[in-house]
């Protein structure tokens, strides 16, 4: 026993000041205390051990994180605040620039407005049937087509409806359906209009090259193509009234410098779902502002591809279709412009078309429409800079105002600003974000935006969330177009469903609108989704600038577009 208390006692400090601080019932194992066992000293000394280390370690770990966080504090106010101060700063710039094109834009076409100054007063029009010294002239009418099994009949008989003597008209249209059994249904209503009277010629090819530029060129080489003076252009989802012509033709005929007669897009199907009602917002407002105030302020803006008719001598000159890009139309506009002709816009002229209704058809073609400029003009701004039949300042409205403010800086920082930049700085707050960069010019913008359709102002917010998500998507083709990599040169066709879809109550068409939740989600913007909640949680708990009241909604629409939940589903 005594052999046990001693190796005991030699185990622990001899009743050191030190033992009775760290552990007081070490009191309990002096040598002779015979109320606890003899092995009672060597287990409080194991426990006095540990209990010191762990102390140590607590102590090393404590030390350990504040370095690390004073780290972070270095490494966010050194590294990452001067880095996100420059994005700031440079978002600041492109708004500034985007709200005085925005402005000028919006005031121009108030101008043309109020004081109605409208195409009929700013150049010679006589309608055709007062003025008997001028006869009808020929026009082409080309209907270029792929696939279009809901709306070809719609096309066609459009076309044919159109108000012009049957001996002085050529409908013709360009199939490049890959299907079988929809090339034979387009010929056959073909031949029906043919056997009513109507000039109409069914042309196909053997390939698609080209696309639609392609299609279109290989159109103009046929021989009865030479007796035409004018060419009126629709895509197949395109119904235009009957006095189309009657309304378009007399500028051309009258005016021998301008060589396209533009007109606006009218929507059959807007009302379909809140993703039409949205992009019926932008369409409009492109037509009634930035159409308008080109036409206004310098003869000249981007030909939409369809609802126009162009001088064929002009298009021959500007070097007829190329498919350099996936913007031909645009392309040409450019070119002719720098041959010195002019365009008229006629916003009282509307042509019945077909918005997309599912978020794949439509993503698709934002990603055409906005990588095809940004290519367009990594090809075209030498021909441009170098041209010497256009006026300085229409080079740098082409350059400045046409592609790098409206193609390039729109698309770029509506993304950075308001969905990278902004966000992240709730993280740096050393970062300083002016009120009126975050608040005022949006605001503005958003209001702009919303003068073309009236209606539908109390969509503003919805507006306002589902274009930031889209602008992920289009600042994503800006710059595949300008540095010409992946899918630059892609051409999907936008499906048109047919105005009659919502007549339908068979099952098989909702089939074959559905798709899996895999095939739904979207990454990208399922990650932009995450981070923007991650963003918006941080602020509202450490913030100051009470951001999280714009990220929280901005990050739950990211989310629902990104699992497939817009336009997935057509509505019946």
């Amino acid at each position: 026993m005594e052999g046990s208390n001693a190796s005991a006692t030699s185990m622990l400090p001899m009743r050191s000041p030190h033992w009775h601080s760290v552990s007081p019932p070490a009191e309990a194992s002096v040598p002779g205390d015979s109320s606890l066992p003899p092995w009672s000293g060597r287990v409080l000394g194991s426990l006095a051990s540990l209990w010191s280390s762990s102390s140590l370690e607590e102590l090393k770990f404590s030390l350990t994180w504040k370095q690390a966080a004073d780290a972070w504090v270095q490494v966010r106010a050194n590294v990452m605040a001067p880095v996100l101060q420059v994005a700031v700063a440079l978002c600041m710039l492109m708004s500034v620039m985007l709200v005085s094109e925005k402005l000028l834009m919006g005031a121009t076409s108030l101008f043309a407005k109020v004081f109605r100054w409208r195409p009929q007063r700013r150049y010679k029009y006589q309608p055709l049937g007062e003025d008997m010294e001028v006869g009808y002239p020929m026009v082409l009418v080309q209907i270029p087509m792929y696939n279009e099994k809901q709306v070809y009949k719609l096309s066609i008989g459009a076309a044919c409806g159109l108000s012009w003597p049957l001996d002085r008209i050529i409908i013709q249209v360009l199939d490049d359906s890959t299907d079988p059994e929809i090339k034979n249904l387009v010929e056959l209503e073909c031949k029906t209009w043919k056997s009513k009277g109507f000039n109409i010629k069914y042309e196909i090819r053997d390939n698609r090259h080209g696309y639609k530029a392609g299609a279109l060129k290989e159109g103009m080489k046929h021989s009865y193509v030479g007796h035409c003076d004018f060419v009126a252009i629709f895509d197949a989802d395109f119904q235009p009234e009957v006095d189309f012509l009657m309304q378009t033709v007399p500028f051309l005929i009258h005016n021998p410098d301008i060589c396209l007669v533009q007109t606006r897009w009218k929507f059959v199907n807007s009302n379909e779902c809140m993703m039409t009602r949205i992009q019926e917002m932008s369409m409009d407002y492109h037509f009634k502002v930035e159409q308008e105030s080109g036409s206004t302020m310098h003869s000249f803006f981007g030909f939409n591809g369809t609802a126009g008719v162009w001088r064929i001598s002009a298009l021959e000159e500007a070097g007829g279709w190329k498919d350099r890009t996936t913007v031909e139309d645009m392309d040409l506009a450019v070119r002719a412009t720098l041959c010195g002709w002019k365009f008229v816009y006629l916003g009282n002229v509307k042509v019945k078309s077909e918005l997309p209704s599912t978020l794949k058809a439509y993503r698709s073609q934002q990603f055409r429409w906005s990588c095809g400029p940004a290519n367009l003009f990594r090809k075209i701004h030498k021909e441009i800079l170098k041209t010497k039949k256009v006026s300085t300042r229409k080079k740098i409205y082409l350059i400045y105002s046409f592609f790098i403010i409206r193609r390039i800086i729109s698309h770029t920082v509506t993304f950075m600003f308001y969905c990278v930049v902004i966000p992240s700085s709730v993280f740096v707050p050393e970062v300083e974000v002016s009120t009126w960069g975050v608040v005022y010019i949006p605001t503005t913008i958003t209001l702009l935006n919303s003068v073309g359709t009236p209606s539908s102002f109390h969509l503003l917010l919805f507006w306002i969330f589902f274009e930031n998500v889209m602008s992920m998507n289009r600042m994503r083709a800006v710059w595949t177009g300008l540095f010409e990599t992946g899918k630059v040169n892609e051409w999907v066709v936008t499906k048109k469903l047919g105005s009659k879809l919502n007549e339908q109550k068979t099952e098989e068409p909702r089939k074959q609108t559905r798709l899996s939740i895999f095939g739904r989600i979207l990454l990208p913007e399922l990650g932009m989704a995450l981070y923007l909640f991650a963003c918006a949680c941080y602020d509202l708990r450490y913030g100051k600038n009470n951001y999280f009241f714009y990220i929280y909604p901005q990050a739950i629409t990211f989310f629902i577009v990104s699992i497939g939940y817009v336009g997935t589903l057509v509505p019946s």
